[in-house]
């Protein structure tokens, strides 16, 4: 008789269900890749079934303990058949009985060995999660100090720039506040706000939007740069300048003679030119600074009724308008330079640059006393040989009748 115990399912195979194996037949799947749980496993009862064994453990027990029994009624039968069947059958009964208390002492052992082993293995996998975690969690405190760290650096790099653009505004800005002398009757443009205003734009530039801070910045930059270049009575920059020509009006206090040429004839139908007519009546009326226009024409063909307009129109404004047609002046006068130019106070020199295409290219500032005496000189030459409002009114319905006859051709 055979003592070889039958073949045992695969220690893998999974317990079967208290309710009824539901386990599909045929070939599984590759088993899992091992994960986290996200909660360990109920441990199972004491009384449960074996896990090492797809066979519930007590027929699975009382098999072995019959094979183990009738393999020792046998070996008691070859050795002693004198004992007779009571005998042998005593002896097969306890060893049988052996058997079974045997495996019932080695069976809780051996679950208790798998238990443990899998106990392990969760928890090994459990630390390694967690290690995974801190570490990620390492990185984000690592990304969050560098954050940190860059948004300190801008904080001080900002506020170091804060300072040296105050320290830069109060050393250019301030300086004439020593001169006593020639700065002494500026009432409305007071030179002691200017730390003021420096701590106004320091306070500007604290940190908020990146963009406006770097607005803020070059434009600062941009107007120091001018403030810099006025060290030398002299500045300018590319195209139209309208800002300059409103702040030297606003500031003016004695007077504003200005000539204007055929290039900006469009220009007194534009946005700048109405604020640039309403400083100069507030200038007239607060301030009582004279304002002289002069309009220069390169041909008598433009003396029609628009221009006439335009003049009654300043005029209404209490600002003093001639005009003088450049053919017609005494040829002394027309050696002189024409482009546009407007004298502030007598002191300083507003003037635009045309290209041969008539178009505006650099606006300049010019303060040496004798370039803006050569410019007043000019302008009263021409003032004195241009024609009042009243002459032209004449001057352009003789035009329209066809009577006057200079400079036809």
């Amino acid at each position: 008789m055979s003592t070889a115990q039958s073949p045992q399912p695969d220690e893998t195979a999974g317990p079967p269900d208290p309710a009824g194996d539901r386990t599909i037949p045929g070939p599984q799947g590759p088993p899992r890749a091992a994960r986290v749980p996200d909660r360990p496993p109920a441990a199972p009862a004491a009384d449960g079934p074996d896990r090492g064994t797809g066979l519930d453990p007590w027929p699975r027990r009382l098999l072995v303990a019959l094979v183990a029994g009738l393999l020792a009624w046998g070996v008691a039968a070859l050795l002693s058949p004198e004992d007779g069947l009571p005998r042998q059958l005593g002896a097969a009964a306890l060893c049988a009985a052996a058997t079974v208390a045997v495996q019932h002492l080695l069976g809780p052992d051996r679950r208790v060995q798998d238990r443990a082993r899998r106990t392990e293995s969760l928890l090994t996998e459990t630390a390694a999660a967690v290690r995974e975690g801190l570490r990620h969690h390492d990185d984000l405190a690592r990304r969050h100090d560098e954050v940190l760290r860059r948004h300190d650096d801008l904080h001080d790099d900002v506020t170091r720039h804060t300072e040296e653009m105050r320290q830069l505004v109060e050393t250019r800005l301030v300086a004439p506040d020593r001169v006593a002398e020639p700065y002494a009757a500026l009432d409305r443009v007071r030179i002691d706000t200017v730390p003021d205003l420096a701590a106004n734009f320091a306070e500007i530039l604290a940190p908020g939007p990146p963009i406006l801070s770097t607005f803020v910045r070059l434009e600062m930059q941009r107007v120091i740069g001018y403030m810099t270049d006025l060290t030398t009575l002299s500045v300018e920059c590319p195209g139209e300048n309208h800002d300059w020509m409103l702040a030297l009006t606003r500031a003016a206090e004695q007077s504003i003679c200005a000539t204007s040429t055929s290039v900006d004839r469009e220009f007194w139908n534009s946005e700048p030119a109405s604020r640039y007519l309403h400083a100069q009546q507030e200038a007239i009326d607060e301030h009582g600074v004279p304002v002289r226009r002069l309009f220069l024409l390169q041909s008598a063909r433009e003396l029609d009724d628009r221009l006439l307009r335009l003049c009654e129109e300043q005029e209404v404004l209490h600002i003093e308008v001639r005009v003088a047609v450049l053919p017609e002046l005494p040829p002394h006068l027309l050696r002189g330079t024409t482009n546009d130019f407007i004298v502030y106070d007598e002191t300083v020199s507003f003037e635009i640059d045309q290209d041969l295409r008539d178009v505006n290219v650099r606006t300049r500032l010019i303060a040496r006393q004798d370039h803006v005496q050569h410019r007043m000189k000019r302008f009263r030459e021409l003032w004195e040989a241009g024609m009042s409002l009243r002459e032209l009114e004449v001057r352009v319905d003789d035009e329209e009748d066809g009577t006057w006859m200079v400079d036809r051709g």
